[in-house]
């Protein structure tokens, strides 16, 4: 009888071990639509396990440099925005242009659209604050605008297009030197070298500093946050260019995930398999910007591996 129980406890054991291993390899989910509008917006983020939740809920955009003309249409993410009672965040810039000071940036944003829509917060209008950065290898502390900790939930939406620096900006982009303070920005763009100044780091440091910023965002949140990611005007350049190439390929959709890695490999992988998208796959090649992604997954900020869901009939 002691035999059999044995036996019985060996497998009920091994079950429970093949179910977790079962659990744990069931890759996230990003969904997809091709309707770039704001009913296809609404979609991917119901179609979402998660819901924006709390009095106060951030959605991080990118407000776009001036004289750019690729950056999110207000109207696209107007009722999405105003559904969840969003303010729109953002923080100044750590090179000089109009969106450096918090005056000229709000009137900036004035400009695009967006303080027609929603409230718009420059986080870091009155300084930094420090979020911690576990097991840094640049630097201990990621600085971010001393609003940041006002909100309960942060929906980032980020336009995917690419980057002089990083290859490509998508969701991690947005997290990272997005959500970093002026200063904060100066530090990833230096792997961890300068509070001042951008310019002139290692590459490798920097896109390794990108994902652990966002890391660092990630892990104060606790899962307060999720990610939709704009893959339309895919120029080469980011929006935080003022004078950006025309994008040569075609608009591609909408997508959405709780994991900003696995959101930002499927916009890269989409890139990769459409037949005009080659100018924005030299970009991400020259940059190594995939090494972002890898590194993001190392160290915990996301996984790879996904699973695409496309949600349209």
């Amino acid at each position: 009888m002691r035999k059999i129980f044995s036996g019985v406890t060996a497998v009920a054991l091994a079950f429970v071990v093949f179910v977790c291993a079962m659990a744990e390899a069931a890759p996230p989910k990003v969904y997809m639509t091709k309707d770039i509008s704001a009913a296809g917006l609404i979609s991917v983020y119901n179609a979402l396990e998660s819901r924006a939740e709390g009095k106060n809920v951030a959605v991080k955009i990118s407000t776009g440099e001036r004289g750019g003309h690729n950056f999110l249409d207000p109207n696209l993410i107007k009722g999405l925005v105003q559904s969840v009672k969003g303010t729109i965040v953002e923080c100044n810039t750590a090179y000089n242009g109009a969106r450096a000071g918090t005056d000229s940036h709000m009137e900036v944003a004035r400009e695009h659209g967006f303080t027609a829509i929603a409230k718009v917060d420059i986080q870091d209008a009155e300084g930094s604050i420090g979020l911690p950065v576990k097991n840094g290898k640049y630097f201990k502390e990621n600085l971010v605008g001393s609003h940041f900790k006002n909100y309960d939930y942060y929906v980032v939406i980020s336009h995917f297009k690419g980057h002089a620096m990083a290859g490509f900006g998508g969701a991690v982009k947005n997290i990272s030197i997005g959500i970093a303070s002026a200063k904060g920005k100066a530090r990833i763009h230096s792997g961890g070298k300068s509070d001042t100044n951008p310019w002139g780091g290692d590459q490798t440091a920097f896109l390794e500093s990108m994902a652990e910023a966002g890391k660092s965002v990630v892990d104060s949140l606790g899962g307060r946050i999720l990610y939709i990611s704009v893959m339309n005007r895919l120029s080469v350049d980011c929006d935080c260019d003022s004078s950006p190439a025309e994008p040569d390929m075609h608009d591609i959709g909408i997508l959405a995930s709780l994991d900003p890695v696995a959101l930002d490999k499927a916009c890269v992988d989409l890139v990769y398999s459409a037949p005009d998208g080659k100018s924005l796959i030299e970009r991400m090649e020259s940059r190594s910007g995939a090494h972002t992604l890898e590194h993001g997954e190392k160290i915990g900020l996301g996984s790879q591996r996904y699973e695409l869901v496309k949600i349209d009939k």
